[in-house]
């Protein structure tokens, strides 16, 4: 059985607390592996071991900075598949996906190496007389990430490589479901230049997250996950003086109009809803097709490219569309919910629950579920499934289909699948959700730009990646300077205005 520690000072090394987690094969439902779950006492021995290494890093030029990204970067494409494997083990999504996953993060590392451009200051001379002011990103010390087990490489390297790269150490708790990953990347930044301590990765549960929060030397907190536990982070950091961008639920719905083009609108719910799983914030869960017409064509094409969906481990190929789910607690909850949908009324037009894998009878694997005349009391709308399971929710109008999303709780992404530029810049214009797709059904933004929800998405005011995690990672000092020439009469006691 293989035993999985921490990476605390720039090496491997063993769990002292005696408590360890099961990592499991989500494709047979054994356990392949042990994590070890930090104590308050090894994290703080983490911390106090990133703090030391942080004040040389910090004084490091950011040129310099930037070419371990650029190295560390090199890396990442050289061991591109055996990452995109570790991913797919402990998570259980295909290749093509786990690949995914790393370019993913591999393309915020690219924009981390022009770090030293978005880590500029500002200047003024002759803001008065004889007097020059100018500003500096200075980082904020020692930072942590808390990440999920749904996207094991992609979440690290958003977190790591703005925070890097801005000069601060960080403290790394990635999830104890999927923790090679981040074990890996860790010894790759290492070869990439890294010095020890800068980056630590500490395995661990609630007791390692509490003490991260409440551990005077973190100063900002970044965490991806559920919304209850993001609230929970976001408030316990505040209350402890902390900066914190934590990133929570979401149900994100695409519009269909009726001038849409119903294959391609098609084809992107079933890749967005049912890819890896459904276990994606941004996975499209609920089709808003407007009008009856609209509605069943729409459905006339989900259901065979939904019964056609290839499900499996991904050993089997790179034509499986997806694979298990990560536990048998969340295979039976995505089970429960179907239930209820049924139960409260909603077609079930394709039942996934009877699935069962030859040969994996024991993993979590889901069959995919599409439902019809879903309405906004059911459960299986309210809550965030996070499983293969798409429901359609009937309008009539295109003002009732953006009123369904703005109504919403989660605020994530959207999207709308038109022919007409109007509604289109309308529905962009007036949509309170934070990410927007026009016929582009996950729009996941560049990373040159930022990805952030709104609503109960997502709990701070900076988002991820792009020039928010620079303000984010950074504080901002502003220098007043005036140089004496000449002399001067006695000393000025007054507060005067720069005239």
């Amino acid at each position: 059985m293989q035993e999985l520690g921490h990476w605390i000072n720039g090496a491997h090394v063993a769990g002292t607390s005696g408590r360890t987690a099961d990592v499991m094969n989500p494709a047979t439902g054994e356990v392949q592996a042990k994590v070890a779950l930090a104590s308050v006492a090894e994290m703080n021995a983490a911390i106090d071991g990133a703090a030391k290494a942080q004040v040389a890093w910090a004084a490091t030029n950011p040129q310099r900075r930037a070419r371990v990204m650029m190295k560390f970067a090199d890396l990442i494409n050289e061991h591109m598949d055996e990452l995109a494997e570790l991913v797919s083990r402990e998570h259980g999504k295909t290749l093509p996906d786990g690949r995914g996953d790393v370019q993913r993060g591999l393309e915020v590392i690219e924009v981390c190496m022009g770090a030293p451009t978005l880590l500029k200051g500002e200047y003024m001379n002759d803001g008065g007389p004889g007097i020059d002011l100018y500003s500096m990103r200075q980082p904020l010390g020692v930072v942590a990430g808390i990440t999920p087990f749904n996207f094991p490489a992609m979440i690290p390297l958003w977190k790591m490589g703005p925070a890097l790269a801005s000069g601060n150490a960080m403290i790394l708790k990635p999830s104890e479901r999927c923790p090679s990953t981040s074990l890996r990347l860790a010894e790759l930044i290492k070869e990439a230049g890294l010095p020890d301590g800068v980056l630590q990765v500490v395995n661990g549960d609630k007791e390692a997250v509490d003490t991260i929060l409440d551990n005077e030397t973190i100063q900002a907190v970044g965490f991806v996950g559920s919304t209850p536990i993001a609230q929970y982070i976001y408030g316990r950091a505040c209350t402890n003086g902390k900066r914190a961008q934590c990133f929570g639920g979401a149900k994100n719905h695409m519009i269909i109009m009726p001038d849409a083009d119903m294959d391609k609108a098609a084809d992107a719910l079933v890749g967005a809803g049912f890819g890896a799983a459904g276990e994606r914030c941004m996975a499209i869960s609920v089709a808003v097709p407007v009008g009856d017409k609209t509605a069943d064509a729409l459905i006339e094409r989900l259901v065979p490219r939904i019964e056609a969906l290839k499900v499996g481990p991904y050993t089997a190929g790179a034509d499986v569309d997806y694979g298990p789910v990560i536990t048998a607690q969340a295979k039976e909850r995505i089970g429960g919910l179907v239930n209820s949908g049924v139960e409260q009324g909603a077609k079930l037009v394709v039942d996934g629950r009877d699935f069962s894998m030859q040969g994996y009878e024991d993993g979590f694997f889901v069959g995919p579920s599409l439902f019809d005349n879903v309405t906004p009391h059911m459960d299986i709308y309210k809550e965030e499934i996070f499983g293969p399971v798409l429901s359609t929710v009937r309008t009539q109008s295109y003002e009732e289909a953006l009123d369904l999303v703005m109504t919403n709780q989660y605020g994530n992404g959207t999207s709308i699948f038109t022919a007409d530029g109007d509604t289109a810049r309308d529905f962009a214009n007036k949509v309170n959700v934070g990410m927007v797709g026009i016929n582009f059904p996950i729009p996941v933004p560049l990373s040159y730009f930022t990805f952030g929800g709104w609503k109960k998405s997502a709990f701070g005011d900076l988002n991820q990646y792009g020039p928010d995690a620079f303000r984010f990672y950074t504080k901002t000092k502003t220098v007043t300077a005036r140089w004496f020439s000449g002399i001067k009469d006695g000393g000025e006691f007054a507060f005067k205005a720069m005239d």
